[in-house]
């Protein structure tokens, strides 16, 4: 948990600092491949809401091994596409289930990170009733990135909190509430 802890931790602050590094013309590759998602159920509205971060370039790499090429994901020049590229994209990825349930969210949309790097995803299941367990599938940009960590930060009922981590060598977990 602990080691969970400080991957989040790391990631929460280098993700935002590539910006300082980089020129607004050409971004260098980043030497590490890491998507950060926040799964927060809000028993007020009674839904899940997930926010998932990923490196654009590496969500283009992706897509592109499906054979959509040329999106220009958060440019002026986004292919009218892109959009429901990426959610077919992230329904693919990333597969949830609540009390042995699998749900189905929809794409409430994105934005680009403040460092131009990366895009946020906004996806969100409704009529939620709190659970008491919850799986977690998560391949997103395994296929493409050997490296490739997937950390899921979790508020669930109660606002019990919970952390996952995800890799080509573990790629779903479950979380009891």
């Amino acid at each position: 948990m602990q080691q969970l802890k400080l991957y989040f931790f790391l990631c929460c602050l280098l993700i935002p600092s590539t910006a300082i590094f980089s020129s607004a013309k050409v971004l260098p590759p980043h030497e590490f491949h890491i998507s950060k998602c926040s799964i927060e159920y809000n028993e007020k509205e009674s839904a899940l809401q997930l926010t998932l971060h990923l490196f654009i370039d590496d969500l283009e790499d992706a897509l592109r091994l499906q054979g959509a090429d040329k999106l220009f994901i958060c440019t002026e020049k986004e292919s009218d596409k892109a959009e429901e590229y990426i959610y077919k994209y992230i329904q693919q990825k990333l597969q949830i289930s609540l009390d042995d349930k699998a749900v189905n969210y929809t794409f409430v949309g994105k934005e680009v990170s403040e460092d131009l790097v990366a895009v946020w995803c906004y996806l969100e299941v409704e009529n939620i009733k709190p659970f008491s367990k919850l799986h977690v599938k998560n391949n997103t940009l395994l296929e493409a990135f050997e490296d490739q960590k997937n950390i899921i930060s979790i508020i669930g009922p109660k606002k019990r909190k919970g952390y996952l981590l995800f890799n080509n060598a573990k790629n779903e977990d479950t979380l009891n509430f």
